[in-house]
């Protein structure tokens, strides 16, 4: 009997020293690995911030042992979720403006900014994210009581989009702005001949180049209070679009200060005193810090009627809206970035604008490649240019709160015709067999959740409209999620490292309070994330 004893011991013994150890085994859980087949599984072994086996419960506690075991007892998994196109560093950077987002009139936006000059940090008063569009009067204001209010000091307002601003008569005098400037690129209102304030595109950096800075500490701090929030949404990475190299610098400082964790793959801005540099050093990764390429802006936003069009828009006759840059200066930069492994990344808006840069990168690269040159936003694109995406694989970027959150006037800017190749996701889609998706923060809200129910219902936050908005371009459930995860990552070629949970890839998931595929769509919104995970590492 003792033998008997003795060897069940030993077995027993041989089993346990064959299991492979680890920092934290997830069980019992429904988890969409996300992998080619979009396969589920039972369970996870993480060690050293890797996934190093996933499959069913029974198989993972057979081959791996952990002092940490969590039984999800049936909970959801997915991996981290990728925002595909942000603007975290300058939304962070940004936290000490007022934020007009919500407003429903321009008086309510001036009596916002006239509270929050009692307590302004600044002498500017800086407020962001008022949209005209969400008025009565549904026109652009004028700098009249702005003036009135403050006339020794500079008041800088700038729209929704990022593509329009007002301006009062201190700051437009600061920036040595009258009504007979010119600016490439961009518009300086001028009504009855007199300015109204309202500045445009290219306009904007008139005064912008005037605004004071924060202190390298105190967006360090911001970074890491959005950083927060973005993981309290399951986000662990994201691309950051339009950077400068003194704000990388500064992630690079706060993530060797461990303040920050959160993977950022960013874009640097169009800043021709870069290309040189950046061309012969290429791609370039530090940690959780990658830059990849270049953000370039061909045309403005729609909504300020800055979106470059083949056609005049509906609602102004003989408009047609503006490249922000000559033709020359994107084909430049193209051919200068043929040669390198960094992508060129592109907002396009107005299909005029989609039209140039498609036939500008098919002109560089060819045919089919694997270069993965984006068009961000790809919102409205002529019906026979579309095959220009496959034709060259060009990426588009997209972000489906765009559509819903436009659907109310894009109609007037640009009639039915066109509006049934505008925020077209499925037909884009299916040019290339993959669709990343991002949110544009703080254009929009930074909830993925709010982007997956857009992408799949084509309503906005109230269930609007009942049949959904031009329901046909919607996405499946699984096409939302692959985009807000493996093909977010292969948009910035990290599909090998996050983007799915599968073995040897990064510990990037977070665990849900129900399932977002089979959930009915009218709950979708209500999905909680309870704990996000990155590198294995709870972040929330």
């Amino acid at each position: 009997m003792k033998k008997i004893i003795f060897m069940v011991m030993v077995c027993f013994s041989m089993v346990v020293s064959a299991q492979k150890a680890a920092d934290l085994i997830i069980t019992n859980a429904k988890i969409y690995t996300v992998n080619q087949n979009f396969d589920t599984a039972e369970s996870m072994a993480i060690s050293k911030g890797k996934i190093i086996g996933i499959g069913k419960t029974t198989d993972i506690l057979k081959n791996f042992k952990s002092k940490n075991i969590q039984n999800l007892q049936g909970k959801t998994v997915f991996p981290g979720l990728i925002d595909a196109h942000c603007h975290f560093t300058g939304f962070a950077t940004d936290k000490w403006k007022c934020e007009l987002w919500g407003t429903k009139s321009w008086d309510e936006i001036v009596t916002r900014i006239s509270d929050y000059a009692k307590t302004a940090p600044k002498e500017w008063l800086y407020g962001r994210s008022w949209d005209q569009n969400d008025w009565t009067v549904k026109e652009f204001p004028n700098k009249e009581k702005l003036d009135e209010l403050f006339p020794n000091r500079p008041v800088y307002l700038k729209r929704i989009d990022g593509h329009a601003a007002v301006a009062n008569q201190k700051a437009l005098d600061i920036a040595g702005i009258t009504k007979d400037s010119k600016v490439s690129g961009g518009e300086i209102e001028v009504k009855n001949g007199k300015l109204t304030g309202i500045l445009i595109d290219n306009a904007m950096l008139l005064v912008e180049k005037h605004l004071p800075e924060i202190e390298d500490e105190e967006a360090i701090r911001y970074f890491s209070e959005l950083q927060k929030e973005c993981f309290s949404y399951g986000l662990t990475s994201l691309h950051d679009c339009g950077i400068t190299e003194k704000t990388l610098g500064l992630l690079e400082k706060a993530q060797s200060q461990d303040v920050l964790q959160m993977k950022i793959f960013a874009l640097l801005e169009d800043n021709p005193d870069y290309y040189d540099r950046w061309i012969k050093k290429g791609r370039y990764t530090n940690k959780n810090i990658t830059v990849g390429g270049f953000k370039v802006y061909s045309d403005g936003a729609l909504g300020s009627r800055g979106a470059c069009l083949i056609h005049d828009y509906t609602d102004k006759k003989d408009w047609k809206g503006f490249l922000l840059s000559d033709r020359e200066h994107f084909e430049n930069l193209a051919k200068k970035l043929k040669e390198t492994d960094l992508q060129m990344c592109t907002h396009a808006i107005g299909d005029s604008a989609n039209r140039t840069i498609l036939q500008i990168y098919g002109d560089v690269l060819g045919v089919k490649n694997d270069r993965r040159w984006r068009i961000e936003h790809a919102q409205i694109v002529a019906k026979n240019d579309f095959d220009l995406f496959g034709k060259y694989s060009i990426i588009p970027s997209v972000q489906p709160t765009h559509a819903t959150s436009d659907m109310y006037w894009a109609e007037e800017r640009l009639g039915k015709d066109r509006l049934k190749y505008s925020y077209a996701y499925e037909d884009l889609l299916k040019q290339n067999g993959w669709l990343p998706l991002g949110t544009d923060f703080p254009v929009e809200e930074i909830s993925p959740l709010k982007t997956f129910y857009s992408a799949v219902a084509r309503k906005d936050s109230k269930h609007y409209p009942a049949n959904g908005f031009q329901k046909e371009n919607a996405l499946t459930r699984e096409q939302a999620l692959r985009g807000m995860t493996i093909w977010a990552a292969k948009a910035a070629f990290q599909e090998n490292e996050i983007g799915s949970l599968e073995v040897g890839k990064s510990a990037d998931f977070i665990i849900v309070d129900q399932d977002l595929m089979t959930v009915p769509e009218v709950q979708i919104l209500n999905t909680k994330v309870l704990e996000t995970y990155s590198n294995g590492i709870k972040v929330f």
